[in-house]
């Protein structure tokens, strides 16, 4: 005999509920899971060490190597995802004894460190409510319904996207300028030319990031609306 909530969940109508209620979640998620897993591969090996040593890289005027920024930078991505307090980095000292990092780069890099580990969980929070979503859609043989959630969060990604790189064109010191005043307290994230933060990632490294995310992003987009596409 079958009990009277198996019955309701089974139903028609139910069924229409839940794959409604599935496919927005996964359209709502696909935007924030393909931009921040494509913002967590910057912090890769392999992508720190393509962009210090391409072509066209500005070199550092303060006498930073390329293997150094490489090495630096590294422990500096290290300290963003570890659970290590900030002396992590405040330990640090170059040869000659002086600190890698001075006091208003250690508050800054702290600050950095919160900002990091709550996008990380957005980041696992969006993975697992896309994946749900359409796990729930593939279990209940409601294709249509998994289709039509990565057609509707490509689409969604291709305009936000759209529109930053618009504005990263347009103005990049104005987005750059406005997602740190956004993030972050007063000033506390301007450094001298001469600070580690800067000889580690210059203004050019940021666009190229910026512009890595976006096409990473775009692309994989397209690739989703192209094997969701109605046939």
């Amino acid at each position: 005999m079958t009990s009277p909530i198996s019955a309701d969940l089974s139903s028609p109508k139910s069924a229409s509920l839940w794959g409604s209620i599935a496919w927005r979640l996964l359209a709502a998620a696909l935007p924030v899971a393909l931009l921040l897993t494509n913002v967590r591969l910057l912090g890769t090996d392999a992508l720190l060490i393509a962009e210090y040593r391409r072509a066209g890289f500005p070199a550092d005027p303060y006498g930073f190597t390329t293997e150094e920024r490489i090495r630096w930078a590294k422990v500096a991505r290290d300290y963003l995802l570890n659970d290590a307090g900030i002396e992590f980095l405040a330990d640090l000292r170059f040869e000659d004894g002086s600190p890698v990092y001075n006091a208003r780069e250690l508050r800054h890099m702290d600050d950095v460190k919160g900002l990091v580990q709550a996008t990380l969980n957005v980041w696992l929070g969006s993975l697992g409510v896309g994946a749900a979503a359409a796990a729930g859609s593939w279990i209940r043989r409601r294709a249509g319904d998994l289709r039509r959630g990565l057609w509707a969060g490509g689409r969604l990604t291709l305009i936000l996207m759209g529109v930053l790189v618009v504005g990263l064109i347009a103005a990049f010191s104005v987005v750059f300028v406005g997602f740190h005043r956004l993030f972050f307290e007063g000033d506390t994230w301007l450094f001298l030319y001469s600070d580690t933060l800067i000889r580690l990632f210059p203004e050019q490294f940021w666009r190229d990031a910026f512009l890595f995310v976006c096409l990473a992003t775009l692309a994989e987009a397209g690739l989703i609306l192209l094997l969701a596409r109605r046939r």
